[in-house]
């Protein structure tokens, strides 16, 4: 399609893939100089190899969306906070793919930490990015950041990368396994597991912008949806996906007897509960005081997204 023959809607998720392109961008150049590319053997490739091999940023993109909405983009906090959320990424995803978990063999189409440097490089890589996560947080202060407000940050960080957040739906998730479970239970585990990770980018931004009471209730409101629609997506694209697109093998939720929404909801009542989440998260944005069409715009693509 000529750009001449496209409609509003194709040229804003146009401009908006760039836009998502360009926070990458930024993401994966932080990240590429502040990651040690030396140290205690093979421990730093096996970080980097993982940290900087791509995706879509999402939980950065979060970040410094928020950033935008409160004409604070060019904030270096935003930008460090937001990295050091992708590390917490990149690490639960090295823990995830190890045989005592999910045991993948691919991840964004390329072998998995474990399969690259072993299991015990790749479980001390895991460890030391979340390490170093927290060492970048306590480094907001370099940025201007109020001490108080960087012990806020850190707090909201474990969070939701604790028992009370993802490791904690981890367990959930693992324990579901080959058993029968309901929709508020599966509803459950994803907020923790997925959910709690796309919150804490969101809420962490509107705090470093000073954003007000009401903005950051909408917001936590708003990061939730879109949590839960990410984790709805993901499980359709594990049916319905192919290897190219999705870096890794579909199917596998069923092979390993993981719940599921379409395991329990069906394929059609599955995407009827996408679409019916896309749109409580727009509809939770009606009050926000801010310039919505960012967030918006990301819940679209959440909803869209095919990888």
């Amino acid at each position: 399609m000529i750009p001449s023959q496209m409609s509003n809607q194709d040229l804003s998720n146009q401009d908006f893939k760039q836009k998502l392109a360009l926070f990458a961008k930024r993401t994966e150049e932080a990240l590429e100089a502040w990651l040690p590319v030396s140290g205690c053997g093979r421990l730093p490739e096996s970080c980097r190899y993982s940290t900087l091999s791509g995706g879509k940023r999402i939980r950065a993109a979060l970040a410094q969306i928020v950033g935008e909405c409160f004409q604070k983009e060019k904030c270096p906090a935003i930008l460090r906070f937001a990295c050091a959320i992708e590390l917490i990424h990149a690490y639960s995803l090295i823990h995830d793919d190890l045989p005592a978990m999910d045991n993948d063999d691919f991840r964004r189409g390329k072998p998995t930490n474990h399969k690259v440097f072993g299991d015990a490089i790749a479980i001390l890589a895991g460890d030391n990015l979340l390490t170093t996560a927290f060492a970048w947080l306590a480094k907001l202060t370099d940025d201007a950041v109020a001490p108080e407000k960087v012990v806020k940050m850190v707090a909201l960080v474990a969070e939701a990368a604790g028992a009370n957040g993802m490791i904690g739906g981890q367990v959930l998730d693992m324990e579901a396994e080959h058993r029968q479970i309901n929709i508020d239970q599966l509803e459950t585990i994803h907020s923790l597991k997925t959910g709690a990770l796309l919150s804490a980018p969101v809420i962490g931004a509107a705090i470093l912008c000073d954003a007000n009471d009401a903005d950051i209730k909408v917001l936590r409101e708003f990061s939730e949806k879109i949590g839960l629609l990410f984790q709805i997506v993901d499980d359709l694209l594990d049916v319905e996906g192919d290897l190219k697109e999705l870096g890794k093998a579909p199917g596998s939720d069923q092979k390993k007897g993981k719940a599921t929404y379409p395991s329990i909801l069906g394929l059609e009542k599955t995407r009827a509960l996408a679409a019916s989440t896309h749109a409580q998260a727009l509809d939770c944005l009606k009050s926000f005081s801010a310039d919505k069409t960012l967030l918006a715009q990301m819940a679209d693509f959440i909803y869209s997204r095919k990888n």
